[in-house]
């Protein structure tokens, strides 16, 4: 998908949520542990039943992997139904891919080419080498990570001195590399008062957003600092409201707490214009 069609889709939906699917089968409702395959009936349900409210899907390879072939194969059935089905949502793969050489190629190669993803997340660690390889997709975005929510992003992201804080050498760089155009970022919510240094550096490029809701980031604050003039903000929402009910009506439930969120993104749209 390309990023005017992406745009086309929050002025339409006016929205810019994210479902995540962070989908664990100790988590889910009891009912559909007598499914096939609970997981990818739990996430066909809440993709159907929230299409209307969301632009975009981030599924956690993490929780798929972790349940050897067998999850590989509810990842695969879960993409090819977004994409079968609802072709105008965006798609992420939560990976956190990031090697050098051939092993980035066939990073690339498997999330883009054979699972068909729009972008896929990436760790910058290793440098331009183990990141252009992604970048060289047409219509693909590979959304690097840049400011990160959890405690330990103070160990090397953050330093005492904003200024020479790695986070933001990282982001400087990686505008000089080769395709930089289908660079995304993901910056924590609970970091939001970095957003206005970061749009800064990157004032063009989508941001991902996670830690809104379970982590306790704030939406109107980081619409406020992040929001550029194509919006370019993607709010990613996961465990609030695909877990807001581990009971029957756990679609009802995650529907309410999807609804107050685009409800939310609604107002700020409408105020920003």
């Amino acid at each position: 998908m390309n990023l005017e069609n992406l745009h086309n889709q929050i002025k339409l939906k006016k929205s810019f949520l994210c479902l995540g699917l962070d989908s664990d089968i100790s988590k889910i409702p009891n009912h559909l542990l007598k499914e096939n395959d609970p997981i990818f009936s739990f996430n066909k349900s809440l993709l159907d039943s929230l299409q209307e409210l969301i632009v975009a899907v981030k599924i956690n390879t993490a929780f798929y992997e972790a349940n050897g072939s067998n999850g590989w194969i509810t990842l695969e059935k879960t993409i090819n139904y977004i994409n079968q089905n609802y072709p105008e949502l965006y798609t992420i793969a939560d990976a956190k891919r990031g090697d050098i050489g051939n092993t980035s190629d066939k990073y690339a190669q498997a999330f883009f080419k054979t699972l068909d993803f729009d972008s896929i997340t990436v760790s910058p660690y290793m440098g331009s080498d183990s990141i252009e390889p992604f970048l060289k997709y047409k219509d693909k975005q590979t959304i690097m990570l840049g400011l990160t929510s959890n405690k330990g992003a103070e160990d090397f992201q953050l330093f005492p001195d904003l200024e020479n804080s790695l986070f933001k050498r990282v982001l400087s760089k990686s505008k000089n590399w080769k395709n930089s155009h289908n660079l995304m970022y993901v910056v924590g919510a609970t970091k939001s008062d970095y957003l206005k240094d970061i749009r800064k550096i990157v004032p063009d490029n989508f941001l991902l957003i996670p830690g809104i809701g379970a982590q306790g980031g704030s939406l109107k604050q980081t619409f406020e600092n992040g929001a550029n003039v194509n919006v370019g903000l993607l709010v990613n929402s996961s465990r609030s409201i695909i877990y807001a009910s581990n009971k029957e009506d756990y679609l009802i439930e995650a529907y309410k707490v999807a609804a107050e969120l685009q409800i939310e993104m609604k107002d700020l749209l409408v105020s920003y214009d």
